[in-house]
């Protein structure tokens, strides 16, 4: 499956959470997050703050035109970013599309 070939798809609630096997198979596509806490996590390393911020911008824009948006902290040249689908309450498809075209970055 090529999920950087997919679109998040507007999720308004009305739809269940993925169920553990199915975060268990889209995990194995975007190696290098981790599951925990029904979150998505990844850790960024860059060579210092102002190519943290350049990947920040980058991933903002990619997030706006996907129309599903992570949460991020910056602590200088790292950068934290967390998803999830806060109208289910825990991880849906959309979360799994969007790493992997953060990764793309």
């Amino acid at each position: 499956m090529d999920l950087r070939a997919k679109r998040c798809l507007p999720c308004e609630g009305g739809v269940s959470k993925l169920s553990p096997d199915a975060i268990l198979r889209l995990a194995s596509e975007v190696p290098g997050w981790t599951v925990g806490d029904e979150r998505l996590h990844r850790r960024f390393a860059f060579r210092d703050f102002a190519e943290a911020m350049r990947f920040i911008n980058r991933m903002a824009e990619l997030a706006e035109s996907e129309g599903h948006h992570p949460d991020f902290a910056v602590h200088y040249r790292q950068v934290d970013v967390t998803l999830w689908t806060h109208a289910v309450g825990g991880l849906s498809e959309n979360d799994f599309v969007l790493a992997s075209k953060i990764d793309a970055l």
